[in-house]
């Protein structure tokens, strides 16, 4: 089977070692019309390719780049509420739910490579393969969990409290080497996480003098001592709540 997926799906060759692991693992059972049926496509940087309310008769499984969830709605304001990096099929959780269009916007963050399919093929998938259904209910459970939580959260945090679970959250995620680097626009962390502009600065400049990050010309930096402290920081805050 690794040999057809692989003769299917090329792009696998040009994966670092952990995604492709990744992908091998996601799709090693999966029957032969599955994967003829998957189109490898790319799509540049800030662009919407889902949009709310429109029918969900797509499957996009990101196998290079970052895409974030938006929503529009909150009263003008951009909400970025997700972004995902992992393996994960986007509109899977629309097949499982019995939903016609998708329930969310999502736009690319980074240049991305996405592997594509029909609804109607995936669903099929799902619908003879337990362990494939499984696994995709697991996986939206697990990000409803995660969302719920961090919505929690978020609404009780302000300012500077706010933006420090944000950090922490991004290093458990993006961390190298026990560093974390952040590239991210003050209007990305404001989409991110609901604070204006001005008070993501004010955010950065006290999280800065306190010691909890660092500068790197336009880059922000943060080690594991640094984490460790605004972790057990965010925690006090949130238990005195």
């Amino acid at each position: 089977m690794l040999e057809y997926l692989y003769k299917k799906l090329p792009i696998l060759k040009e994966l670092d070692r952990i995604k492709r692991a990744e992908v091998e693992e996601y799709f090693i059972n999966s029957p032969k019309w599955l994967l003829d049926s998957i189109k490898t496509v790319n799509v540049d940087k800030n662009i919407v390719f889902v949009r709310e309310n429109d029918p969900a008769n797509t499957i996009y499984i990101v196998v290079k780049g970052v895409i974030r969830a938006v929503d529009y709605r909150m009263y003008g304001i951009v909400f970025d509420f997700m972004r995902v990096d992992k393996l994960q099929a986007m509109g899977s959780m629309e097949i499982i739910l019995d939903m016609d269009v998708y329930r969310a916007s999502l736009q690319t963050v980074t240049k991305c490579t996405m592997l594509k399919m029909s609804r109607e093929v995936f669903e099929k998938w799902l619908q003879e393969d337990i362990e494939a259904l499984k696994r995709e209910a697991k996986t939206m459970i697990n990000f409803l969990m995660e969302t719920d939580r961090n919505n929690r959260a978020y609404i009780f945090l302000q300012g500077a409290n706010r933006l420090s679970l944000y950090f922490v959250d991004l290093y458990k995620k993006y961390a190298v080497k026990d560093i974390l680097t952040v590239e991210t626009s003050r209007q990305e962390m404001s989409e991110m996480t609901g604070l204006c502009e001005k008070t993501i600065t004010r955010a950065m400049k006290k999280l800065q003098a306190n010691g909890f990050i660092s500068k790197d010309g336009y880059s922000i930096q943060m080690d594991k001592t640094q984490y460790e402290k605004l972790s057990t920081e965010v925690s006090k805050v949130i238990e005195r709540r």
